[in-house]
């Protein structure tokens, strides 16, 4: 983050802070204050990502189509089997009576997140929308001409296969999303930082009424340790007031960071006390793994509705960080990386197996060399590579950096090298699921810049790793490739690195694919 914003940062929450500590003590004076409570942490059921309904609707929609428009045309073929393949006037009437149904399920409210998330069976508006798309098709057909009674019993059939097509769709989702619902799967897994009464009095609120809320569940809540055994809590201070809300912490920043990484939290929510530090800061860390980052304010006057605020639990929170590739962004960047890697593999399948020769005739020892470097959420993955050096000189950490003329590199490595035609067998990286085809360059566990350890060198390295690592990227196209002898050199990578995932868009990335396949694979910096 450039320093003018982050300093704009720190300024606005920590006057938003000043403000919201009224409101705050306002809110523990209403507490009961009859007895001490101690907050239980739900432990969540399951420690895979959160299943998006918004994205279950949006394929639900097109599952939708796809099953409309092959209804009629099967229906077609069984009704009339001596027509055509696929006469136009048919053709047509069936697209848009796909188009009509579509529509008629999407105003029934049948793929809205709200709805799909109550479950049930919502058989009323399936029957309703299709009972009017129904009769808008049979009007259009009959005012086409559609008079023959071979014609009308294809419409027939067409309508009764979608209807119940349709229904036994809903049905199954109906129970798959109770397996959700009870496995927790429909509830992002919230983590609160703070161990002050304005965390105390937001856990009390988002852990209201049931375990599992419609929305969230709370899996942890971590602070500053020191500062909670030291007595210098806010909380700590006012303990004997029997009003205060008492929890254990799960750990502090890092233990947090930790458990981001581990895939095991969603979103943060930083409400701190005074004394752990400015909430920039925080977020500032925080960032390094792959959340979504809210700031508690505890104003009441601020409404969810408003620019830059999001609701949990009903809670208004401003948004500080969203992780990058949520949503339907992320489905885009899974599909965008293995249809273009199969193919690539596809294509130089010829290319892999002659290089794979020329190794073995160069030098004795294995064609691939693997690799550990850091991956997304700082995970270790195998990265593979052409063998460009002889065998027993393979430096397995990179702990030496590869030089110009350096005399581990064998012949053939040298032109692999060179022309970057050692980073191919990545592909098979990016069909696994552990690289992308553009991203940040994946790193050695002991790669150095002047003397330094990159993570060392460099405050933010761990940002760059909120994506996966690929074969390209745009510090590469833009000329930082190559050894880092300098830390100007690992700063402008990651600088580089962090603008391609804030920038990232399908647009981007066929940019850069563009610019490595044009020039990208050769250059002074490659040896």
């Amino acid at each position: 983050m450039p320093l003018e914003a982050r300093s704009d940062l720190n300024d606005l929450t920590n006057a938003a802070m000043r403000l919201a500590d009224m409101p705050a003590q306002r809110a523990a004076e209403r507490q009961p204050s009859n007895r001490t409570s101690t907050l239980r942490i739900s432990a969540p059921l399951h420690h895979r990502a959160p299943v998006s309904l918004d994205i279950v609707g949006g394929i639900f929609r097109l599952l939708d189509g796809v099953v409309c428009l092959a209804a009629a045309l099967a229906s077609l073929v069984v009704t009339m089997p001596d027509l055509p393949l696929a006469p136009a006037y048919y053709t047509a009437t069936a697209l848009l009576g796909t188009i009509v149904m579509m529509n008629a399920l999407s105003i029934a409210g049948l793929y809205r997140p709200a709805l799909l998330q109550r479950g049930g069976l919502p058989f009323g508006r399936v029957i309703m929308a299709w009972s009017a798309a129904a009769a808008i098709v049979t009007a259009v057909a009959a005012a086409g001409g559609v008079g023959l009674a071979s014609s009308q019993n294809w419409l027939l059939l067409w309508l009764v296969a979608c209807g119940c097509i349709l229904l036994a769709a809903r049905a199954l989702l109906a129970v798959r999303v109770d397996q959700w619902r009870q496995t927790g799967r429909l509830c992002r897994r919230v983590a609160v930082f703070g161990s002050g009464s304005a965390a105390q009095a937001l856990l009390q609120r988002l852990m209201a009424g049931r375990p599992f809320a419609m929305d969230h569940i709370v899996v942890g809540v971590y602070g500053d340790m020191a500062l909670v055994r030291s007595g210098q809590s806010d909380i700590m201070q006012k303990r004997a007031a029997p009003e205060r809300l008492v929890h254990a912490l799960c750990g502090d920043l890092q233990d947090l960071l930790g458990e981001i990484r581990r895939e095991h939290v969603d979103a943060v929510i930083v409400a701190p006390s005074p004394g752990e530090g400015s909430p920039g800061v925080i977020v500032d860390r925080l960032r390094q793994a792959a959340a979504d980052i809210y700031l508690h304010l505890d104003i009441p006057e601020v409404a969810g509705g408003q620019s830059g605020f999001e609701k949990i639990g009903g809670i208004p929170l401003l948004l500080i960080e969203q992780r990058p590739l949520c949503g339907w962004r992320g489905i885009a960047k899974a599909v965008e990386d293995r249809v273009f890697s199969a193919f690539a593999l596809l294509l130089i399948a010829p290319l892999l197996g002659l290089i794979a020769i020329l190794i073995k005739l160069d030098s004795p020892g294995p064609v691939l060399f693997r690799q550990k470097r850091y991956g997304l959420n700082n995970r270790l993955i195998e990265v593979l590579k052409f063998r460009t050096m002889r065998h027993d000189m393979c430096d397995q950490t990179a702990s030496q950096l590869t030089r110009r003329n350096d005399p581990r590199v064998t012949r053939i490595g040298h032109f692999l090298r060179r022309t970057s035609l050692d980073e191919l067998p990545q592909f098979i990286n990016v069909l696994l699921g552990d690289m992308s085809v553009v991203g940040p360059r994946p790193h050695a566990t002991a790669a150095k810049a002047a003397g330094l350890l990159y993570q060392d060198a460099v405050p933010n390295y761990d940002c760059r790793h909120r994506m996966k690592p690929g074969i390209t990227g745009l510090a590469q196209v833009s000329g930082w490739r190559g050894e880092t002898e300098t830390l100007d050199q690992i700063r402008k990578r990651v600088e580089h690195d962090i603008r391609y995932i804030e920038n990232w868009s399908i647009f981007l990335d066929a940019q850069i694919i563009l610019r490595t396949i044009m020039g990208g694979f050769t250059g002074r910096q490659a040896f």
